[in-house]
């Protein structure tokens, strides 16, 4: 996997006031950590972070930290919930050689047999990898995959010296038998018995104007 440098300079104040300040400027606050060292606050150019972290498990290496660069993996990242920009960046540190455990996407290509539905469980499964060797996806072709075919972890093509961090039976996906129209017009038809319309009691208006039953009609004649 490449690696993508990005310049960081010092973080010297701290709180949401001081953040928001440093967001407006166009850079991003975050932390390195790892390895037994002191945590180091810093901030990034907003720009080149977003399109760093547009790479699942991107490589990133630090310039411009006292005692030189340094090579980091994002390990968590936080987003404005609205806008979707970076709010905060959490970086582990990490050495050429060094074994980590990320999660790595699923990307599913095809479509399955006529009359099949693809359920996906999994949309990232976990490996321990060599941190300069990341997998940046694992690929499906689920391409004419009939009713009853399943794809687990095992099944994935893992590249040299790339190890599952997950169970090897773990469910990736399977294909189901799809619902046929009957199916939907009787599951949406069905209206529970709680939401059933409950009998409602006629007015003394509507059992005035309503006509006697028989046996009703006689007994009043009698008592007439």
């Amino acid at each position: 996997m490449p690696e993508v440098r990005i310049a960081a300079e010092p973080r010297t104040e701290f709180g949401k006031g001081p953040a928001r300040r440093t967001r407006r400027t166009g850079r991003v606050p975050g932390i390195i950590y790892g390895h037994g060292t002191e945590t180091r606050h810093i901030t990034l150019p907003s720009h080149a972070l977003m399109m760093a972290l547009k790479t699942p498990n991107v490589l990133i290496r630090i310039d411009g930290l006292t005692g030189g660069n340094q090579l980091v993996l994002p390990k968590a990242v936080q987003r404005d919930p609205i806008r979707g920009s970076v709010e905060h960046v959490d970086l582990i540190m990490v050495r050429r050689g060094e074994k980590v455990t990320v999660d790595v996407p699923v990307q599913v290509t095809g479509e399955v047999f006529s009359g099949g539905l693809l359920d996906q469980q999994m949309v990232q499964v976990a490996v321990e990898a060599e941190a300069t060797n990341i997998p940046q996806a694992f690929e499906v072709d689920v391409e004419g995959m009939e009713i009853g075919a399943a794809v687990h972890a095992g099944d994935l093509n893992l590249p040299a010296g790339v190890t599952l961090a997950v169970d090897a039976d773990a469910l990736v996906l399977h294909v189901l038998a799809a619902p046929t129209a009957e199916q939907i017009e009787a599951d949406l038809g069905e209206v529970p018995a709680a939401e059933e319309a409950e009998e409602v009691p006629p007015s003394p208006e509507e059992a005035a104007a309503a006509p006697a039953a028989p046996g009703e009609q006689a007994s009043a004649e009698q008592s007439g």
